[in-house]
């Protein structure tokens, strides 16, 4: 049966007896429905943003985020209504986070402010906010953009251009080290950090540079040891070690208990020289295979820095060495030299000038070759070395003559007493190869003030001493300016057997 003819303002009657709503009914409640279907769509939009909005009150209280603050902070909505938002900010931020919240709510709308906050897992996120206040809500009302990516880009570009003025301005590898040091505390956490290179003649490793809040620098160790660096120098693969992931328990760390430990490899043309290492001692400071990422993108960078200033290192000697002995060659000893006599009379002091010749060296060029002559003047040189304190200073003048600057002397006794543990010590034999050989010296001694102010007074002093010692057939000590016959009055020995 059909429904009877409708006025508009019935209800509608079906033959079944059920009723609809009337036309009039429908119109009065459509601004209500589309009220909420407005709002449904609006959730649902902003629940799509990749960007989070966020909205807190006069107190700095979160009353709303959308969905996209648990992708970017890690907490869900529900866990940060309620909270203070200062709270989750990064500590280095806090200050000024509170001071831009302050002009926004004195009406002053911020479009590009930056800070940081630590995530829920203690990672750290960088965000740019747009924020503005409603006055008439009492609320700030922000969206939140994840720039981590980008600021990891921006930081990357920049380290690698930072290294890489590094190699070309530190003075020296100690300096590089401590630009890396801070090139890398800008990337990750890096309180504690150090450097490990690799020694293939020794097979060890050794440690250059190490910043430890509880560990001194580590002496040199074997590969053979085994630890967690010398895992990562043998496998040249970078290693994370946090308490989630432990690793081998029989490879111990370089320092005490670290729970988190990250070490990449330094390469160089495909071999591995040494490697980077950061690790923390507590939960505050985490590390994550993004950070392994970031240490490995610039660890090629630095081993290519630390090579670069390694080389101008090693050129840097070799110009102001002795070649075969390694001792200071002529230009450095006088520099040297002349920096003592200016210390001394600036300040005060005594310092000698021994001048030490092997006697008769040319016999042993000519009986058992030059090899072997270079061998004795290695050996001479490091027995010389050896019987010296820190601070003073043995070079080599060419031939077989030697040089000694004794610093911080007491008395004229001082310089005779060392030049007589130095004739004694050269006058035992030395076994070179298969031959025993026994060697003497002569050895002139000048003292400051005593016999000279400059560099070539005192010079000119000790070698006629040294030549007076000659006459008398060497294997002696002679004071420069001494009338008396030499302090030591044995006859030199034969030069071998």
């Amino acid at each position: 049966m059909a429904a009877h003819r409708n006025t508009g303002n019935e209800p509608f009657c079906l033959a079944d007896g059920t009723h609809l709503a009337c036309q009039q009914d429908i119109a009065s409640a459509q601004p209500a429905l589309t009220r909420a279907m407005d709002t449904a769509l609006l959730n649902k939009i902003m629940d799509l943003l990749w960007d989070a909005i966020c909205v807190v009150d006069t107190e700095g209280r979160y009353v709303f985020v959308s969905a996209a603050y648990e992708r970017i902070f890690g907490y869900k909505p529900d866990e940060v209504i309620g909270r203070r938002m200062i709270d989750l900010v990064h500590p280095d931020d806090r200050e000024a986070t509170l001071e831009v919240a302050s002009a926004i709510m004195a009406g002053h709308p911020q479009s590009h402010f930056q800070n940081r906050y630590i995530r829920k897992d203690g990672s750290v996120v960088h965000i740019m906010w747009s924020a503005r206040w409603s006055e008439t809500e009492q609320m700030r009302i922000a969206v939140a953009r994840d720039i981590t990516a980008l600021k990891r880009a921006e930081s990357m570009t920049a380290a690698l251009h930072a290294i890489s003025e590094a190699a070309h301005t530190a003075d020296n590898l100690p300096t590089l080290y401590e630009e890396i040091h801070r090139i890398v505390g800008a990337l990750l956490p890096a309180g504690n950090f150090f450097v490990a290179l690799y020694d293939p003649l020794h097979n060890e490793m050794t440690f250059p540079y190490f910043v430890d809040e509880r560990d001194d620098t580590p002496p040199a160790q074997s590969m053979d040891a085994g630890s967690l660096t010398a895992q990562v120098i043998r496998s040249g693969q970078a290693l994370l070690v946090t308490p989630g992931a432990p690793s081998d328990p029989s490879l111990p760390v370089i320092g005490t208990d670290a729970l988190h430990w990250l070490g990449v490899p330094l390469c160089s043309q495909g071999i591995t020289v040494g490697a980077l290492v950061v690790q923390s001692y507590s939960d505050a400071t985490r590390y994550t295979e993004a950070d392994k990422e970031l240490l490995q993108f610039v660890s090629t960078q630095v081993a290519a820095a630390i090579e670069r200033k390694q080389a101008e290192a090693r050129l840097h000697h070799i110009a102001r060495h002795d070649p075969l002995t390694d001792l200071a060659n002529r230009d450095l000893f006088h520099q040297q030299f002349e920096s003592a006599l200016e210390n001394v009379s600036r300040f005060g002091g005594n310092l000698a000038l021994l001048y030490i010749d092997l006697d008769k060296f040319k016999l042993v060029n000519d009986r058992y070759g030059h090899h072997t002559g270079d061998l004795l003047l290695c050996e001479v040189a490091q027995r010389i070395r050896s019987h010296l304190r820190e601070g003073d200073v043995v070079g080599r003048m060419g031939g077989d003559e030697f040089v000694v600057l004794l610093c911080r002397l007491q008395s004229l006794a001082d310089s005779i007493s060392v030049a007589e543990k130095l004739r004694a010590a050269i006058h035992e034999p030395f076994q070179l190869g298969d031959h025993m050989l026994h060697a003497s010296v002569s050895i002139g001694v000048a003292t400051y003030p005593l016999h000279g102010r400059t560099s070539r007074e005192l010079s000119r002093a000790a070698d006629a001493a040294m030549y007076q010692v000659k006459e008398f057939g060497g294997n002696r000590v002679r004071i420069a300016g001494d009338t008396d016959k030499p302090v030591q009055d044995k006859a030199a020995p034969g030069l071998g057997r």
